[in-house]
């Protein structure tokens, strides 16, 4: 089982999204907890900006620690503005993400699905600040009209999947709450309608649970498509990413299903900020080390 420490270990130790002289350190701490795999993330223009200017010391780190890359984020809403000027410079910043993603050895680039337009009542857009077991409420404009903004979705996601096929890494979308592609049956007609095997998808437990998934269900629909877990419990009532253990998941169908599919992909410990944070995510990568002892993967 290749177990890896998700970025949220240094978003939830060093703030969203974390300084860069925080993000060598972090990374270093990964290393320190025994994590052979790490992701990375460039969160908007300016931290993007500020990674891949470090990119080279980010890689001597990596390579002198001895890590393995699995994942590198380049979260840049804009990609699916409608403003054509907006999504162009979300591109251009999104193109040189990737570039650094494949600089720096990783398999895949993720992005989210993004907040669609609406004009939010209650609660905060999870690309300006990430707040666990919050409630939304939104307006929808009278100039919004969903097939448009769906046609214009897609054909972003498109050009994001080919941005990174032509670097040689592979495009994952995660679903979180209330964002474009929220469940399984959401990522199935995005996928469906870019057709490239080059496309894939994080199963997000945490997030997937928290909307009333059934997450065994979950793995069969998303079947080959799926090639990333994140790994977070919760009650299945409020959107929570906490510790295994901490909530109602059915942890032992999920790995029985896993294993018949012969899953072969990354599990990545993705807590949101908790008390002993540290301690958490040793617990879960202690988690993911006996179930992999129990279900041989």
């Amino acid at each position: 089982m290749k177990i890896v420490c998700a970025w949220m270990y240094a978003i939830g130790q060093y703030g969203f999204p974390p300084a860069i002289e925080n993000v060598l350190k972090a990374i270093r701490e990964m290393k320190d907890m025994g994590f052979e795999y790490v992701e990375a993330e460039g969160i908007g223009y300016e931290n993007l900006d500020q990674v891949i200017a470090q990119r080279e010391q980010i890689k001597e780190i990596y390579d002198g620690e001895g890590l393995k890359l699995a994942n590198f984020a380049v979260l840049l809403p804009d990609v699916i503005s409608m403003d054509k000027t907006v999504r162009e410079k979300a591109f251009s910043y999104f193109q040189r993400g990737v570039e650094t993603a494949a600089y720096l050895g990783s398999p895949y680039t993720w992005i989210d699905s993004y907040f669609p337009p609406l004009e939010v009542q209650k609660g905060i857009v999870p690309t300006e600040e990430l707040v666990y077991g919050q409630e939304f409420r939104v307006r929808v404009p009278e100039t919004f009209e969903w097939q448009q903004f769906w046609d214009s979705f897609i054909d972003a996601i498109d050009r994001c999947n080919r941005i990174a096929r032509k670097n040689g890494i592979g495009l994952l979308v995660e679903p979180r709450v209330g964002e474009v592609v929220a469940n399984s049956d959401a990522m199935l007609r995005m996928i469906e309608q870019i057709n490239d095997d080059n496309l894939g998808v994080i199963l997000d437990i945490g997030h997937q649970y928290a909307q009333k998934e059934l997450i065994p269900l979950s793995i069969e629909k998303l079947g080959r498509h799926m090639k990333y877990v994140h790994v977070a419990d919760n009650d299945g009532r409020e959107n929570r990413h906490l510790a295994p253990g901490s909530g109602t998941v059915d942890w032992d169908e999920i790995f029985r299903l896993l294993k018949r599919r012969n899953f072969d992909g990354y599990f990545s410990v993705d807590l949101e900020q908790l008390p002993d944070l540290r301690e958490k995510f040793l617990q879960t990568k202690r988690f993911l080390e006996d179930y992999a002892g129990r279900y041989q993967l």
